[in-house]
């Protein structure tokens, strides 16, 4: 296998947050309107949150390659608190 094919067979595999969540509640609402929407998703964390939400974020996990439609409805939702949607809310926390 050539260098460009094994890049573009690692790319496919990798896993991007699109979203991280306070409450448990809403991740499951975010992680059934992307499925309902055929992308394959799961949650990262979903276990510590629960335990300790405010020290702990669940994180709602694409494959690279559905980010941009999954933030596309993900946007759509109808969440009520847009901000836990916005990379610029988390990066650099830490986390």
């Amino acid at each position: 296998m050539d260098e460009l094919a094994q890049r573009q067979e690692e790319e496919q595999g990798r896993l991007v947050m699109v979203a991280r969540f306070l409450q448990p509640v809403r991740v499951q609402l975010a992680k059934g309107a992307l499925e309902s929407a055929g992308i394959e998703c799961f949650v990262q964390g979903e276990n510590a949150n629960a335990m300790l939400a405010f020290a702990f974020r669940a994180r709602l996990m694409v494959r690279a390659e559905d980010e941009a439609l999954a933030r596309e409805v993900l946007s759509g939702a109808g969440e009520e608190n847009q901000t836990e949607l916005l990379p610029e809310d988390w990066m650099g926390d830490g986390e």
